[in-house]
């Protein structure tokens, strides 16, 4: 692990790193620039088969990475998935990355199926929950290292139609907040990961409801929509110098100060906002 010239260690340099995830999107991206940084990489998705072209990626980039099936929803096989890291790394890992996520979202609260709930809370937040569960303890023990968690500008943007979306990212935001303060003084860093629009593939297929809504959704991932290369690099730069909160986009950062400044307000905006673009 690299010294930080301005104190303290580099840690996602040459890092041994666990992805979720990994397979696409985001957590692709972070599993790349780590390979980029000089690091090991444990690329697990719940669909192999992009996991292991994730494998390649990393390894055109510098870096060595090996290719595991997980279901996050799962807590065995994010067990598995921990003993399998310290089985090839030799020693726990550095760097955990939770991440693995979906999308869904169209109808209001009431109408959309508990089923849908279920899935996106089984995933999005007990995902998290487990990866949380099974490594914390193990970095304290190390006394060393990172998590970092991956939630959204949902989880204070309160969007009409996104409920249990924005119930798992909120979720995992007070999680990481409160992991942040149990691991304070070990060693251990948290940081959250709350972007806004991200140009991946999280929610192709989804709709919000009307086709109006959805093209402006369309409008807005192209126009102001981040490339997953450069959510990863940011992210890990904060991690190097012990950020707890990461808001990249200038807009997740209007909507982060309008929550908290004027919370019914803004709610009440949000509502205004979604009928009359609908």
């Amino acid at each position: 692990m690299r010294l930080n010239p301005f104190g303290g260690s580099r840690r996602t340099q040459q890092a041994d790193a666990v992805v979720t995830g990994a397979g696409s999107g985001i957590g692709r991206a972070f599993a790349v620039e780590l390979g980029r940084r000089g690091g090991r990489v444990i690329c697990s998705d719940i669909d192999a088969e992009r996991a292991r072209e994730t494998v390649e990626l990393v390894s055109a980039a510098g870096g060595k990475a090996f290719d595991t099936g997980c279901d996050v929803s799962r807590i065995e096989q994010v067990e598995a998935l921990a003993n399998t890291a310290e089985q090839w790394f030799g020693k726990p890992a550095d760097l955990v990355v939770n991440n693995a996520g979906i999308g869904r979202g169209g109808e209001v609260i009431g109408d959309a199926p508990l089923r849908e709930w279920h899935q996106v809370l089984d995933i999005n937040l007990w995902g998290v929950i487990h990866g949380c569960h099974v490594f914390a303890p193990r970095l304290r023990a190390a006394g060393h290292g990172n998590i970092v968690n991956v939630a959204s500008a949902a989880a204070f943007g309160v969007a009409p139609r996104m409920a249990a979306y924005n119930v798992s990212k909120a979720g995992v935001l007070a999680l990481s907040e409160t992991l942040a303060a149990e691991l304070s003084g070990t060693g251990v860093g948290v940081t959250v990961l709350c972007p806004t629009a991200v140009k991946t593939n999280i929610l192709q297929g989804v709709s919000v409801g009307s086709e109006s809504m959805d093209e402006w959704g369309d409008r807005l991932l192209r126009w102001t929509g981040r490339e997953p290369a450069a959510i990863a690099r940011t992210t890990l730069d904060a991690v190097d110098h012990g950020r707890l909160y990461v808001v990249p986009q200038f807009e997740a950062k209007v909507i982060w100060q309008s929550k908290r400044l004027l919370p019914q307000q803004y709610t009440r905006a949000a509502g205004l906002l979604e009928r009359l673009v609908r």
